[in-house]
């Protein structure tokens, strides 16, 4: 099928460029603007105790959780009273009147002990909602900013809460990930021209990468229209649309090179990568997308938007890989190597720097294994202690506008009433009539440490006994048959301690059904719907990978052994990652700050995205590995051929994806800097460590079991075998595959002496053979004659 299509991609190659460039268009056209039909949650399951609880709020009492507030401080004393005092009530009423607003409370309307005053009576809060959905509150929110961020004689206004902080989150995205394309192409451009060393050959990965990103989003846009999907997807789009081009047209550009310089035509050249290389491709690609379709069975939709545009980012690569790559060498044939910056010459088989470490990591297997693993585990010990933790406003570096706004409440204010726990009553007939039990149940709740006060229908406590007696206010926690609590705690609302409180909520004996919710039972609720799949995605990784395998391969060994070092590499960079954010060691080198937690979306995302790109690695070098073993039937030369033949191309490639997901390490929200620089660190670990070490080490000590298959699975693989329909176990290539079409005349050369049956010598040339030639053609006519008489 492969040969098939290398013939038809050259003899087209005009058209399929031209079909190329024509995508290229109307995916630009209609998947240009793909970001502003994105949404920037995602981070809430739709059937969790949380979001039920949410949703009695806003159908019954008409409450939702403050997701905007304007700081107020006061520039000549006190805030609560005075001239600041009149600009605050003048500011809370402005804000009420806003289009998109709801629920504005501010703290001059809750009387002198208002919680909403900081500790020391110099700035006040003023909360609100904004509605109409994530992608409608995110544009008000920054409508709001502009207009309410503000200094005069009297006050000093700024912006905070959920939607300003995720709208500077979203901008700060989009503008690092502008400066990480403007840094990554122009360097990873030079590596390119240096490791292909012409000019020409260095721009066609760039321009397979441009296909991936423009096709991914218009695969994204089309998504968009169907369901909801995270803006904060488009971060992985540039890095893996550039990162899988660049590997995939390493492959295809280095196996084209090399048939060419073994006497290859330019057709024959392209067959032939496509049957070896572009195989290897389309094998890699599905293997990582696989991994990637993992992420779908998640239910928040942040994840299935990684997945998606995961998904859309292999599809686009693979197919500019083997569609659009090889027309546009089918065009340039040997003028690939124009402005060519120096010409390396390749060096004899059994020479190199990749096969004498093979050679040497061969003679001492278990010494290296066991070194290198120990090594490994050691680095992954950390991740033992992981803890993982919802994004809230530090994921912005200090001086960010929100950032600062959420730091000062902090530090002056005594509770945060914006994350404060909701606890819900749905079903509490004649609720009027049960404030004797409604009181009996705050009163504990306030209790419990970690927990500042409960506001109630019956009134507001503290420690245990009532503080403030039911008054207007009140009234927002009565429904006919329903009714709700404010639970203000002391710790932070994203802190195991929260989420223990939580638990604990849940867990007690109460007089009536509740349901609970605010940000830290959306933590806990959302922990466990990852956990509850993780199994899940892990399983159709795992399973996937070892029958992917296993079909190419016909191996047991092999998938095994892939899954294991490929878990072994992970974990020692997921403890890398513990060690530096959750522990904070490199904080300030990296410059955030660390907050005793991991954002819950990386590891996952990173184990998804990291174990594709390992395997893409595995792949090609187990398919030269067992391309000379079935012609050599020799394990330890096979795998120093393989290694030989395929280390300077995956660690170059693991060289020019970590550029792209370095850059992205350079941004300025942390779990894009998470993401970006753990990225770096499992690609190179995968490509150095697993590939150059532990790969020859274990492949050795397995010797011929590597390739075995029991007699039982034999059917089986018969029949999901993944191989070309000719005999692999034949060189690769060894002569031009015959062309159709008429070769040009060259001049007569003389050809080797040989003997003939009858012992004597004879010269032939080229002109002689050509001459000799013309005997068939007479048979022809002969044939053809008789054809009439048939």
């Amino acid at each position: 099928m492969l040969e098939r299509l290398g013939h038809f991609v050259y003899r087209r190659r005009r058209f399929v460029l031209l079909g190329s460039l024509v995508f290229i268009v109307i995916a630009g056209v209609f998947g240009g603007g793909v970001s502003s039909h994105l949404k920037a949650g995602g981070f809430d399951s739709p059937d969790v105790e949380s979001q039920r609880a949410a949703n009695v709020l806003g159908s019954t009492f008409h409450q939702s959780p403050p997701n905007f507030l304007l700081l107020v401080e006061s520039k000549q004393g006190r805030i609560d009273s005075g001239p600041a005092a009149r600009a605050g009530v003048q500011i809370t009423q402005q804000l009420a009147t806003e289009r998109g607003v709801a629920q504005v409370l501010g703290a001059w309307s809750l009387g002198s002990s208002s919680p909403l005053y900081s500790k020391d009576r110099t700035k006040a809060i003023i909360v609100g909602e904004l509605t109409g959905g994530d992608e409608v509150a995110q544009k008000t929110a920054k409508r709001l900013m502009k207009t309410y961020t503000t200094s005069n004689d009297v006050i000093r206004v700024r912006v905070g809460g959920f939607q300003p902080v995720f709208a500077e989150v979203s901008d700060t995205i989009e503008h690092d990930l502008s400066r990480a394309e403007s840094l990554a192409i122009p360097i990873t451009l030079i590596l390119l021209i240096i490791v292909f060393g012409s000019v020409v050959a260095a721009f066609m990965p760039l321009s397979v990468g441009i296909i991936s990103i423009i096709g991914t989003f218009f695969v994204l846009r089309v998504i968009a229209a169907m369901t909801n999907v995270s803006v904060f997807a488009l971060s992985m789009v540039t890095a893996m649309g550039l990162g899988l081009a660049i590997d995939y047209s390493l492959f295809i550009v280095s196996r084209f090179r090399e048939e060419l310089r073994k006497g290859a035509d330019t057709e024959a050249a392209i067959v032939t990568t496509m049957r070896t290389a572009g195989r290897t491709i389309i094998f890699g690609g599905v293997t990582v997308a696989v991994s990637l379709a993992a992420l779908l069975v998640f239910p928040l939709y942040f994840f299935k938007s990684f997945g998606y545009a995961g998904i859309g980012v292999v599809l686009t690569a693979v197919a500019g890989a083997i569609l659009f790559l090889p027309a546009a060498l089918a065009w340039l044939g040997p003028r690939v190597d124009t402005w060519a910056i120096w010409t390396r010459h390749p060096k004899e088989v059994g020479e190199g720097f990749w096969h004498r470490m093979a050679m040497f990591v061969m003679k001492r297997p278990i010494p290296v294994a066991v070194s290198v693993v120990v090594v490994l585990l050691f680095l992954g010990a950390p991740f033992l202690h992981a803890n993982l933790g919802l994004p809230d406003d530090r994921v912005l570096p200090k001086g960010a506008v929100t950032r600062d706004v959420q730091d000062s409440i902090r530090a002056s204010f005594s509770s945060d009433e914006a994350d404060s726990t909701r606890v819900v009553v749905p079903n509490l007939p004649n609720a009027l009539s049960q404030k004797p039990v409604i009181a009996a149940f705050a009163r504990d709740v306030s209790n419990l440490s970690g927990v500042t006060r409960v506001d109630s229908l019956a009134g507001t406590f503290a420690a245990g006994r009532l503080v403030h007696a039911p008054d207007a206010l009140s009234a927002r926690f009565f429904a006919p048959d329903a009714t709700w609590f404010q639970i203000v705690l002391s710790v932070d609302p994203l802190s195991s301690r929260a989420e223990h409180l939580v638990a604990t909520i849940r867990d007690a004996n109460k007089p009536f059904a509740v349901e609970v919710g605010g940000s830290s039972a959306q933590l806990v609720d959302a922990k466990h719907s990852l956990f509850s799949k993780l199994p899940l995605a892990i399983a159709i990784i795992a399973l996937a990978t070892l029958l992917l395998l296993f079909a190419a391969f016909g191996s047991v060994l092999v998938p095994i052994k892939a899954l294991v070092l490929n878990i072994l590499s992970l974990t020692a960079t997921f403890g890398a990652m513990v060690w530096i954010f959750q522990e904070g060691h490199l904080s300030g080198v990296l410059h955030f700050t660390t907050t005793g937690y991991l954002d819950i979306s990386s590891p996952i995302l990173m184990f998804c995205i990291a174990f594709g790109l390992s395997m893409d690695y595995e792949v090609f070098l187990l398919s030269r590995i067992k391309e000379e073993y079935d012609r050599t039937n020799d394990n330890e030369h096979s795998v120093a051929i393989g290694l030989e033949r395929t280390g300077r191309i995956v660690t170059a490639a693991a060289v020019l994806i970590s550029v792209v997901f370095l850059a992205m390490g350079l941004s300025s929200v942390r779990f894009i800097k998470l993401f970006g620089i753990g990225m770096t660190l499992a690609v190179l670990m995968d490509a150095f460590v697993i590939r150059g070490t532990l790969v020859p080490a274990f492949m050795r000590l397995a010797g011929r079991a590597n390739w075995w298959l029991p007699k039982f699975l034999e059917p089986l693989h018969a029949r999901v075998a993944i191989k070309e329909t000719e005999d692999e176990s034949l060189p690769t290539v060894i002569e031009p595959v015959p062309l159709k079409r008429k070769a040009p005349a060259r001049k007569p050369k003389p050809v080797a002496k040989r003997k003939p049956a009858n012992g004597r010598a004879k010269t032939t040339t080229a002109r002689k053979t050509t001459t000799a030639r013309k005997k068939p053609a007479a048979r022809k006519k002969t044939t053809t004659a008789r054809k009439p008489t048939r």
